[in-house]
């Protein structure tokens, strides 16, 4: 069964929709029904997901749990739109997310609703750390993506998405991540230099916003000990500490937040894609309640009060995170990835594991192989995409629901269309 879209289910893309689509022109089929990792085209064919939705959806397509959550509530006439009045689903969601989340974490943070993207949630943090700083500069790091909008554009190292802004993006420092150098120790000498010489001509910043494992920038996963060491730093200077948890977060990596194991306290956390948790769009902030400098209405958004989210991703927290089990199992899909990831790496000779958790992948020296793995994986049925500066990294995203037999057939999947490739 062909899984090309034929000429009459492709006319209406091709003519209507925009140039800007991308995920389409490398996977041209036509998508109908999805559950857990799987999705199948109008034409019946089924390929396995490892991509989630780039991370939207952790808890897999349609999980049943948060479906019939999100049906129940709109069976009842309940409020879908409320902007950022009081509402029984915010309300609820806000109970859990502290019992939950916050407190067995002996995390104090106030939640900010933003706009329902991630980019909202990166612009938010990033005006609020200027405006209680006092200061206009943000140091980021090389390959980092913290959003399309033109702040989190400007913290964003990758080229071509920076070249879309159409303008200068100012007001941004970068410097390198960890192991970007090497490991020598010394990786914050500079920036610690610089912040404390009034000669240096490099003005304090406002905030560091940093990932502690790059997704799109091609799956570098920080060490904890220089996270640490950055968190530090932050303090000793009074730094806001931006903690970009977006893609990483939710789970994704073994822990709800993916810098759990460094013990640092950032002074924003973002969060947005898999904490509805069933795809719907939501993000917040996560600010220490002495940085609340907000006056009413200063930020806002017609959608930070999308009452549906509240109540899935309140489903999500009742059903995953109340104890550690599921996170207990998702180290160990994690685990299976990794050896599974690192044979293909090690059997190919010219490729690396990269990132943690189910956020991982395999590096390889040209971005054309890359290309041409992802491309000859979805030929056999599995949805992969690439990321890295020049799409050298074959990227793999499960949801953290998937089951060992699926994680294995995916990795077999890939495994053979590294083979046939190489």
């Amino acid at each position: 069964m062909s899984t090309q879209p034929n000429d009459s289910q492709a006319e209406i893309f091709e003519r209507l929709e925009s140039e800007v689509r991308s995920y389409c022109r490398n996977w041209p089929v036509v998508f109908d029904r999805a559950s857990g990792c799987e999705q199948t085209t109008e034409d019946g064919v089924t390929y396995l997901d490892f991509f989630s939705g780039a991370g939207a959806l952790n808890y897999g397509h349609n999980n049943p749990v948060l479906k019939q959550a999100m049906l129940d509530y709109f069976s009842e006439d309940r409020v879908i739109h409320s902007m950022d009045m009081f509402s029984v689903a915010k309300r609820t969601f806000l109970h859990q997310f502290e019992d939950i989340i916050l407190k067995p974490r002996n995390m104090n943070y106030r939640v900010m609703f933003t706009g329902p993207t991630g980019t909202n949630a990166v612009e938010s943090a990033l005006k609020l750390a200027r405006k209680v700083t006092d200061r206009t500069q943000v140091v980021s790091f090389v390959n980092a993506f913290h959003g399309m909008t033109l702040g989190s554009l400007a913290v964003t190292g990758n080229e071509m998405k920076r070249q879309g802004a159409g303008i200068a993006l100012h007001h941004t420092t970068v410097a390198p991540y960890d192991d970007y150098l090497d490991h020598d120790g010394h990786d914050f000498d500079w920036l610690r230099r610089v912040w404390s010489d009034a000669g240096s001509g490099i003005d304090l910043p406002a905030a560091v916003i940093v990932e502690a494992v790059q997704g799109e920038g091609g799956l570098n996963a920080a060490r904890m000990e220089w996270l640490r060491q950055l968190g530090q730093l932050c303090k000793e200077f009074d730094v806001k500490l931006i903690l970009d948890d977006i893609q990483a977060g939710c789970g994704r990596t073994g822990t709800f937040f993916s810098w759990e194991e460094a013990g640092i306290e950032p002074d924003m956390i973002t969060l947005s894609k898999s904490l509805s948790g069933l795809g719907l769009p939501m993000a917040i902030v996560l600010l220490k309640p002495e940085l609340d400098a907000w006056q009413p209405g200063e930020h806002n958004g017609t959608f930070r009060g999308f009452n549906p989210a509240f109540i899935t991703a309140t489903a999500a927290l009742e059903e995953y995170w109340r104890d550690d089990s599921f996170a207990a199992t998702v180290r160990e899909r994690s685990a299976q990835l990794k050896a599974g990831l690192e044979k293909i790496a090690e059997e190919h000779g010219a490729a690396s594991y990269r990132g943690r958790g189910l956020l991982a992948g395999i590096g390889f020296e040209t971005p054309e192989l890359g290309k041409a793995v992802a491309t000859e994986a979805f030929e056999r049925k599995l949805l992969v995409e690439t990321c890295g500066a020049q799409d050298e990294v074959v990227k793999t995203m499960p949801p953290l629901t998937i089951s060992s037999e699926d994680l294995q057939r995916g990795i077999d999947i890939l495994a053979d269309a590294v083979k046939a490739v190489a």
